[in-house]
């Protein structure tokens, strides 16, 4: 005898049609993609601090907003947001820091910094959005997991960038280290405000990353 796969009810099948609205992008996302990246051309557009490191790369807050972007945003739409921007400078856009823009990025010392943003933002967006989904009135629990998505994409992002100023700048690895160690406490205290901030948001709009 043949047996009929059993229809799905009405409500498993609303189920089954939200999960996969949810896999498709809307307005809202497209919208919070632009204004991210936006935000990223704002704090490229702050005056640099130079630090005085070998290769002159400057200090900004851009590691800020992109470990915010992935901790609001999630894997995906933080790796478009970081990633458009990236784009845009790398075309020509003068919105790097110091109002550069253009492939010759890639030839300078900062290169490795500038191509691990998208990266970044991304591992950053799926460590958080683990537990984001599950519980996020676990203060504990979302401060120490968004603390260690930040310093996975820390430490990714100067990765790249000692790489970068190996190639680029001619340093060897201990004068790379070096060089990139400069930036380190300042991260660390721009990721611990996108810790705060994020929960902050989280809570104001808790749909923000949940269903992603």
């Amino acid at each position: 005898m043949t047996q009929h796969p059993t229809p799905l009810s009405t409500p498993a099948r609303t189920a089954v049609a939200g999960r996969s609205v949810r896999r498709r992008w809307g307005a809202q996302d497209l919208s919070l993609i632009a204004v991210f990246a936006a935000l990223l051309v704002v704090a490229a557009v702050v005056p640099p601090l130079q630090i005085g490191n070998v290769l002159s790369v400057p200090l900004t807050l851009q590691t800020l907003i992109i470990t915010l972007t992935g901790l609001l945003l999630g894997a995906g739409r933080a790796f478009a947001a970081v990633g458009l921007y990236t784009l845009l400078g790398l075309l020509g856009l003068p919105i790097f820091s110091g109002f550069r823009g253009g492939l010759a990025i890639l030839a300078g010392p900062s290169a490795g910094y500038i191509l691990s943003f998208p990266l970044a933002a991304a591992l950053v967006g799926l460590l958080a959005g683990i537990v984001i989904r599950r519980n996020l009135r676990a203060r504990a629990l979302w401060l120490g997991i968004a603390g260690i998505a930040g310093i996975a994409g820390l430490l990714l992002n100067h990765a790249l960038g000692i790489v970068g100023m190996m190639l680029n700048g001619k340093l060897g690895l201990t004068a790379a280290i070096t060089a990139d160690a400069v930036f380190i406490p300042g991260d660390l205290v721009k990721i611990a405000l996108a810790v705060l901030l994020a929960l902050s948001l989280h809570r104001a709009f808790p749909q923000l990353l949940r269903n992603r």
